[in-house]
Order: C-alpha cells, then structure tokens, then sequence
C-alpha cells in the first residue's frame, strides 16, 4: 500500500474515548501522509405514532450527529492541519460502518475508541468479526492521556 495514502475511519460521537480515537487516528494521518474519515452515526428512533413527530425527532437526531461530527472536523483541522470527509448516517451501527468500508476501499484503517467500563457494542461486534474486514481494526483505550496517544501514533 506504499503507493496509497492511508486513510483512517473513526466513528465520532459525544464520548471522551471517541475523542480520543480521533486524535490517534489524526496523529496516524498525519506520520503516514494519510487523510481521517469521520462517520457520525444516527441511531434508528424508536417509533412514534405520527409521522410529523416522527421525521422532526429523526431530523434533530441527524442535525445533532451532524454538528458534533463538523466540530470534530474543525477541532481536526486547527490541531493537524486535516480536512476528514464527514459523513452522517442513520441506522444500525455495525451494519452501517460495513455498508460504508464497502463503499469507500481506500479506507485503510477503522479506529474505534474502547470505554473503560463497557466497550461497546461497535467494539464488541467488530472485534468479534475484526478477521472478516476489509481494513485493518485499531482499538484506542479510553483510559490513556494524550501523551500516550501521541507517543504511539
């Protein structure tokens, strides 16, 4: 893959061990000349009776996901110098990741932050499975400081 430039996948949402995912990824990109995709997932709503009320919760969702993922990208960009492509989705969280490193090969990496307490289920399905994807799988530890992170990426 040396002629290729690395690109790294994190899921962003609100958690500190997203964060932390991010900057090892941006890190990473920005040793190996690569570039940061970032996914914000939109989980499905729950049902509500009337369609109105519906679209309104499911557009705040998205609006929301949205948001955190462009000011994650800003943060990125004053730190490293980066532009990520962001992405917003909605959906099953394992099924939509899938769907996205089918439509995006050049992605090298997915890069998902571990919280101390619970993986989590992006974490547990995904490690799971790390032996059927079509890129390599990174785990960052929620627990480690920034000095850590650096010192490895």
């Amino acid at each position: 893959m040396p002629d290729q430039q690395r690109i790294y996948l994190v899921i962003m949402d609100e958690t500190e061990e997203a964060a932390r995912a991010l900057r090892f990824a941006a890190r990473r990109a920005v040793r190996t000349s690569g570039g940061v995709h970032i996914l914000a997932l939109v989980p499905r709503q729950e049902f509500v009776a009337f369609a109105g009320v519906q679209a309104t919760i499911e557009q705040e969702a998205h609006d929301r996901a949205e948001v955190l993922a462009t000011a994650a990208a800003g943060s990125l960009a004053s730190e490293s110098g980066l532009a990520p492509l962001i992405s917003v989705r909605q959906g099953n969280g394992p099924q939509v990741v899938r769907e996205y490193l089918k439509e995006h090969p050049e992605v090298s990496a997915l890069v998902l932050g571990a919280a101390q307490d619970n993986p989590g289920p992006l974490i547990t399905h995904f490690a799971a499975a790390a032996g059927t994807l079509p890129c390599v799988l990174m785990i960052v530890p929620g627990g480690v400081d920034d000095e850590t992170i650096d010192a490895v990426s």
